[in-house]
């Protein structure tokens, strides 16, 4: 496949121009890939107006990924996230008067709040159907969505989309192609951050969320495929609402950096080369090596969960192995770092790149445990807490910081989980009661933000 925008800045870089232009190390220092590092001369095409090499190069990645368009994100999925909530919205606005709602999962990450805030949609949750809470699960049926619906139908109305993360940072993976048909029956679209799924569309079964009928979807590029770090696509399907197209670069650009760095592109522009002429034979392999891990960790009668391909979530307290936070750190002085660890799991992300070695390395820390007694965590209520008002409506309010339990009562201003997706204790605008405390305190996380 073609990689013009690689191709482009290689030639820049070769051809020994005099840089009076950014950026202002000049193509010269200490990293050694100054000299691909460019900004919007002629020829290098502009992510936002793309007309020329990018828009060549997004064209290709939509071929990949059989969408209708696809565009580029050197803001990782966060952008992505963001500009697809406001496609649904202004879908929304030439038909509705009033304010939009999205219908979300509550285990969304913490962009899509933001999106909230920013463009001024409210927000109904869905959450988990599974009784007990768990920090990254939602568990959402097509039939919870079905109830949900034909409840908002009959109410305040319908949403402007229904937005869902899968897979979540366990590996659990929702019926896609379900909700797609639920959503689509009552015209809404469906909405979803696949940030950890990219390379789903490459598996030797594609359950990419647009194959399954997603209307618009956000994936991490840098996650899962072979791109540097905050290379992501916004992809849009093939039944989306007519124009999600034709607006989409310019939603990216509200949300996005006027200079996106070139050299991330064209680690995407590569990449599609890659997807083309290798992946699929790569993640195959990938795929038995993987399973080779999970079934000597299932040998040892250790606890998984999730079922997402390219990842292994260890339940540490289920498995006898102490917590989760404490398992990271017996592996970390086997020199494995994992993707993520709480009270509870112990999280490993795989791709082809990982080599022979690392997965020789990871066989022999799994034969070095010896679990022990295995605990169960304390079950929580996925209840959620009371909304007071809407995450926009608390962007400006002063706000002060306080101990955790003295936030009972009080209504929260902040996102207090970092990156994961996750099913936030509190989100801005609602009320602090004894579960949302219970929550932040087995998370680690010792005051909160409220409103004055």
């Amino acid at each position: 496949m073609k990689t013009p925008i690689a191709d482009f800045c290689r030639q820049y870089a070769d051809g020994q121009t005099i840089r009076f232009h950014m950026p202002g190390h000049k193509g010269q220092g200490p990293l050694g890939v100054e000299a691909l590092d460019l900004t919007e001369v002629r020829g290098a095409d502009s992510l936002y107006e793309a007309e020329g090499i990018i828009a060549e190069s997004e064209a290709g990645a939509a071929s990949l990924f059989g969408t209708r368009a696809t565009f580029y994100s050197c803001g990782g999925s966060s952008e992505s996230i963001k500009a697809m909530c406001l496609l649904a919205v202004r879908q929304y606005a030439k038909t509705h008067s009033g304010r939009a709602v999205l219908l979300a999962g509550r285990n969304a990450h913490k962009s899509f709040v933001g999106a909230s805030q920013l463009i001024g949609f409210d927000i109904r949750w869905l959450s988990s159907e599974e009784e007990d809470y768990a920090l990254c699960r939602c568990t959402i049926t097509p039939t919870g969505l079905e109830q949900a619906l034909s409840a908002m139908k009959q109410g305040e109305g319908l949403p402007a989309a229904v937005f869902v993360t899968s897979p979540d940072y366990l590996g659990n993976v929702l019926d896609i192609a379900g909700l797609a048909k639920v959503a689509h029956s009552y015209a809404v679209p469906l909405l979803v951050d696949n940030a950890h799924g990219a390379y789903l569309k490459f598996l030797p079964e594609d359950r990419h969320p647009i194959t399954l009928g997603a209307d618009a979807c956000a994936d991490s590029a840098h996650k899962t495929l072979p791109v540097l770090t905050g290379g992501a696509y916004l992809h849009i399907g093939a039944n989306a609402p007519e124009g999600f197209e034709e607006t989409a670069r310019e939603a990216m650009g509200l949300f996005g950096s006027t200079s996106p760095s070139y050299l991330v592109l064209q680690s995407l522009d590569l990449c599609n080369d890659w997807l083309e002429k290798t992946a699929h034979s790569a993640f195959a392999e990938t795929l038995e090596r993987v399973e080779a891990v999970r079934d000597q960790m299932k040998e040892k009668s250790l606890a998984l969960s999730g079922e997402e391909s390219l990842k292994i979530t260890l339940d540490a307290p289920g498995s006898g192995l102490g917590t989760g936070t404490e398992l990271a750190e017996r592996f970390r002085s086997a020199g494995i770092e994992c993707e993520y660890a709480d009270r509870d799991f112990v999280v490993f992300m795989f791709s082809p790149f990982n080599r022979g070695e690392d997965f020789d390395a990871l066989a022999r820390a799994v034969r070095a445990l010896e679990p022990g007694e295995r605990t169960e965590t304390a079950r929580r209520s996925t209840a959620l807490p009371e909304a007071v008002l809407q995450p926009y409506e608390v962007l400006s309010v002063p706000a002060e910081e306080v101990p955790v339990e003295n936030a009972l009562g009080r209504v929260a201003a902040l996102v207090r989980i970092g990156c994961p997706p996750a099913v936030l204790p509190v989100v801005p605008g609602e009320r602090v009661d004894k579960n949302v405390i219970e929550i932040l305190r087995s998370c680690g996380i010792g005051t909160l933000n409220v409103i004055k």
